[in-house]
């Protein structure tokens, strides 16, 4: 049995339409979708779930506000974890929670 799960990365000009990507292996099949920001991450996660998607974890640009909003948006539907930087580098060490 394969087990959908999907890791979801925020960054200011990701499109979930272009950055996008399923790697299927024998034991998981893997969505990887970039967004613009948690509302998008937000919808994106809804519609993951609504597709048989059960884990999701977060990018490190996902700051503590971020993270708990999308485990709202599924929860019941899907477990959310997150990768952790305090300050993300490629956000110029800055968290998400400020930016998005």
């Amino acid at each position: 049995m394969t087990t959908k799960a999907a890791f979801i990365f925020v960054a200011p000009e990701a499109d979930p339409q272009k950055h996008c990507a399923v790697i299927e292996s024998p034991v998981i099949e893997l969505s990887v979708v970039g967004v613009k920001n948690y509302q998008e991450a937000e919808e994106t996660a809804q519609k993951l779930v609504a597709d048989g998607v059960t884990a999701i974890e977060l990018c490190a640009g996902f700051g503590s506000e971020g993270t708990a909003l999308i485990a709202r948006a599924v929860k019941g539907k899907a477990v959310v974890g997150a990768v952790r930087f305090d300050l993300h580098p490629a956000f110029d060490h800055r968290s998400g929670d400020e930016l998005f």
